[in-house]
């Protein structure tokens, strides 16, 4: 049985990544956009034929496997992808929504011969629940909104002759438990495979000639399906690493119906071990490549029951998921792409293909990288074609703040595979990438995790473990109480927060009228935007020894020259709309 997926937003080890990605916002200048044909009057009849065990997909009575890809571009952007995706041999496209902006999409579909999987999204779907929770046993006007909008497009579109089969729903079988729990839980799956059935029936009595399905993220949901939602023409699933356990499951389950895979492809972030840095080890290249092979050949292993797929995923998006997932991140094609044109049978004979990266690490301890200090990355690539290659190095926060951006890092090129750059100022673990282009529209990616941490002091840190005190602290909110004292443990994991106001300040007792020379200020992400470094012998009269006006956040290593018992950081201005919030408060003699 396929293993279900638990959002990152749950407290569990597993994770997943949002499906759909956003529609790719960059441009594909490997790609040659050429003018669609003249569309087709009319739609074409398709069917699910057969029975049990020995079924097949029909599209006016001739044989059609599914051959597939997730659409990732704009329905706008069809006729400059289209002629690409055809000739990997892409017979079919897989959308998770329908309404008035299908239509360029649906027309360049049928253009250039592909046909398309047309979604319905409901809440809540992608998983982690994409969109907010439905009551499906009470919302009535909720049902009763896509009861009729539904119907209203497949009317629009069902003699359309780029529409394969209408799909409703995506992973909210699973996702629902991101709103309910228990017997509840139960209660709603039951009723939102229910409604999926109404929906389907609608569907049937406005276009008889196209086939109706619903995806949703494990195997676990087809019960719920058997059970509540006989008028689905065949089930869908989406998985990923566990795709070759399906045929097994389906064996077990003793279903009386087909099956498509939505989407598939290498192990995602929810599959996957995670590294010596505590966070998801992203698959190689090689490994992605192999695994929309591996993926593709027990989908067609499955013979009369498994009548295709869709693998993921057909997109541009240039960040976190893109390039875990996405054949031509900024339209550069990876391995993963020729891996699935060769799969497809399309012709690759006269491809220039992808640089292979075949190492990628980074000289010294990944665990402990000091912030804002040199950094070299090691990386080994050739190029099957004896093209040169060009490097480019990115950073990414996402296991810090939740951010996909990449970040391109300044290189210097060392030679013999050696690329030098600056490591990021903030601290915790950064996904790292390194690119190998070779100037023809292709690339090469690979990524590592560094644990970035405050740069090293000289001297001895005689706050560290000192008697401290505070305007204020977090009793309780989120990872609180953050106490003062957790300021000068020497723990960078725990803090010390303050209320939501300024001014506030934190300070430590070094015992005795002490010299010193750095400070050093690790902040959270609650930052303070101004602050005052003082010294007293007293604890009443302060002196100021570093003022900063202009802080950013991260570590603030500041030298100074200061005496005194007493040592507080004063903040007057903060950098958010929280309070401040120290890891780490260390004071260098």
């Amino acid at each position: 049985m396929s293993r279900p997926r638990t959002p990152t937003s749950r407290l569990t080890p597993a994770r997943r990544l949002t499906a759909p990605l956003t529609a790719g916002l960059l441009t594909l200048g490997a790609l040659t956009a050429l003018p669609a044909a003249q569309a087709h009057a009319a739609g074409s009849v398709v069917k699910v034929t057969g029975g049990q065990g020995d079924w097949q997909l029909t599209v006016d009575g001739s044989p059609y496997t599914v051959k597939g890809l997730t659409w990732g571009p704009s329905p706008a952007e069809a006729d400059r992808y289209l002629p690409d995706l055809a000739s990997m041999g892409v017979n079919t496209i897989r959308t998770w929504g329908t309404d008035a902006s299908s239509r360029p999409l649906l027309d360049s579909a049928a253009a250039h011969g592909v046909k398309v999987i047309a979604g319905f999204w409901l809440q809540p779907g992608g998983g982690p629940g994409s969109g907010g929770c439905v009551n499906y046993l009470t919302d009535t006007a909720y049902k009763d909104q896509m009861l009729a909008e539904f119907p209203r497009w497949v009317q629009e579109y069902k003699d359309h002759p780029g529409v394969l089969m209408w799909n409703v729903g995506n992973e909210s079988v699973l996702g629902l438990q991101n709103c309910y729990g228990g017997d509840e839980l139960e209660r709603q799956r039951d009723a939102y495979t229910t409604f999926v059935n109404d929906v389907a029936k609608k569907i049937h009595a406005v276009d008889p000639n196209h086939p109706v399905t619903s995806t949703d993220a494990w195997v676990g949901a087809w019960p719920y399906y058997q059970k509540n939602a006989p008028d689905l023409d065949l089930y869908a699933v989406n998985s990923y690493d566990a795709v070759c356990d399906v045929r097994s499951a389906w064996e077990q389950g003793g279903y009386t119906k087909p099956y498509i895979v939505t989407e598939s492809g290498p192990a995602g972030e929810w599959e996957v071990p995670d590294d010596a840095n505590g966070v998801p080890e992203e698959p190689t290249d090689r490994a992605k490549a192999q695994g929309y092979t591996d993926a593709w050949n027990c989908v067609t292993g499955h013979r009369g029951v498994a009548l295709g797929a869709t693998l993921f995923h057909y997109g541009t998006e240039y960040d976190f998921g893109g390039i875990w997932f996405n054949l031509l991140p900024a339209g550069q094609k990876r391995l993963s792409y020729y891996a699935v044109k060769r799969a497809y049978g399309g012709d690759t004979s006269h491809d220039n293909t992808p640089p292979v990266v075949s190492g990628f690490g980074v000289e010294g301890d990944a665990g402990k990288v000091q912030a804002g200090k040199d950094l070299v990355l090691t990386v080994r690539a050739t190029d099957p074609d004896g093209d040169p290659i060009a490097y480019e190095v990115l950073a990414n926060s996402n296991y810090i703040d939740q951010s996909k951006q990449l970040t391109p890092l300044p290189v210097t090129d060392l030679g013999g595979g050696r690329l030098k750059v600056t490591a990021p100022e903030r601290p915790g673990v950064w996904k790292l990438y390194v690119k190998a282009t070779d100037g023809r529209g292709n690339v090469g990616v690979e990524t590592l995790s560094a644990r970035v941490v405050p740069p090293a002091v000289d001297g001895t840190n005689v706050a560290l473990g000192k008697p401290v005190t505070a305007s204020s602290f977090q009793p309780s909110y989120g990872d609180c109480p953050c106490t003062a004292a957790n300021a000068v443990d020497g723990n960078p994991v725990t803090r010390w927060a303050s209320d939501w106001s300024d001014p506030q300040w934190l300070q430590v007792d070094l015992g005795t009228r002490t010299g010193f020379r750095h400070v050093q200020l690790y902040w959270e992400s609650s930052y303070a935007k101004a602050y005052t470094v003082q010294t007293s012998d007293d604890g009443q009269n302060w002196r100021t020894v570093s003022a900063v006006t202009d802080g950013n956040g991260g570590v603030d290593t500041l030298d100074v020259s200061g005496t005194g018992r007493y040592v507080r950081v004063n903040g007057t201005a903060r950098g958010t709309g929280y309070g401040y919030s120290l890891y780490e408060f260390g004071v260098y003699a």
